[in-house]
């Protein structure tokens, strides 16, 4: 196996830390490593570095962070460390001029079973729209974004207790062993490449915004339920209560019914259980964050609030 390919890592956030990671473990050759540009954060707006940026630096790793990936100074140094292989995990949109500049080309890690589930959050949509599987996709970079050949996929269970936070860990680390596992095919040439087959996409993966969080109590209570958990912890599923905007972080869809409720209305003991009524079902509410109040189990919150 030829272990002296060149490789430039493209990524950014926690997501792609690991997948870095293994592959300095495995003694293949990272030259360099491309991220976002530090953001500032806080009161004090100090610049903060990107999650693989810190990685990189630990690993000694050269990092570039360029604002414009057209831009000829940054092509030109992208061009001097003559990478044979690019590996894109959780970053932005390539231009053509630099995905196809590698001899070998550019893969990119999806955490999703393409083509299903194109799209910036394919694991939030994938809990959200209720699938009990999903899993992760290697491919190499094409004009259309999420349209290349695969690779490699593997599948990864989606379990009823599984929140975002719980399945993004696990993928995180299952990617991880996907990206070094194609790398040694790419290195050995046995990569045998399958082109994505149309008909089988069927879902969106669109990135998350606040109005996609936002509770909507007429539609039934597991759809609700799954909501929370493709939003938990963040960026969380929220409603209005008391004219407070109210996280939900937990919820339970139970066997009980709340006569004369519309959707959207609740019940309470006042001490350890909220009702909410749904347009099929009821939702208990387990956990959740007041504006203005920290995050606390409901038993807590009603010691505190008085509903």
């Amino acid at each position: 196996m030829n272990k002296d390919l060149r490789i430039i890592y493209m990524g950014t956030p926690e997501f792609a830390v690991p997948s870095l990671q293994k592959l300095v473990a495995a003694d293949w050759k990272v030259v360099a490593v491309i991220t976002a540009p530090d953001k500032p954060k806080g009161r004090g707006q100090k610049l903060i570095p990107s999650p693989v940026k810190e990685a990189a630096t630990e690993l000694k790793i050269p990092v570039l962070q360029p604002t414009n990936l057209k831009s000829p100074e940054f092509l030109e140094e992208l061009a001097s460390y003559q990478a044979d292989l690019q590996i894109v995990v959780a970053f932005r949109m390539l231009p053509e001029v630099v995905w196809g500049m590698p001899t070998m080309g550019t893969f990119n890690l999806h955490a999703s079973l393409l083509p299903n589930y194109r799209g910036a959050a394919p694991i939030n949509w994938a809990i959200i729209n209720g699938e009990t599987e999903t899993g992760m996709t290697t491919f190499f970079l094409k004009h259309e974004i999420d349209t290349g050949n695969i690779i490699l996929q593997e599948k990864e269970p989606i379990h009823p207790e599984d929140t975002i936070g719980t399945l993004y860990s696990r993928m995180m680390e299952k990617g991880a062993l996907l990206v070094v596992k194609t790398v040694e095919m790419i290195a050995t040439g046995t990569v045998k490449t399958t082109p994505q087959n149309e008909a089988e996409f069927i879902h969106h993966a669109p990135k998350i915004f606040k109005e996609n969080c936002q509770i909507d109590w007429t539609k039934d209570a597991q759809s609700i339920h799954n909501l929370v958990r493709g939003l938990s912890p963040y960026p969380a599923a929220w409603t209005v209560l008391h004219d407070k905007v109210c996280k939900i972080y937990r919820s339970e869809v139970v066997p009980i019914t709340l006569s004369n409720l519309q959707p959207g209305e609740w019940s309470s003991d006042g001490k350890t259980f909220l009702y909410y009524q749904t347009g099929y079902g009821t939702l208990q509410i387990k956990e959740l964050q007041l504006e203005g109040k920290k995050r606390m189990a409901i038993e807590e919150f009603l010691r505190g609030y008085k509903l």
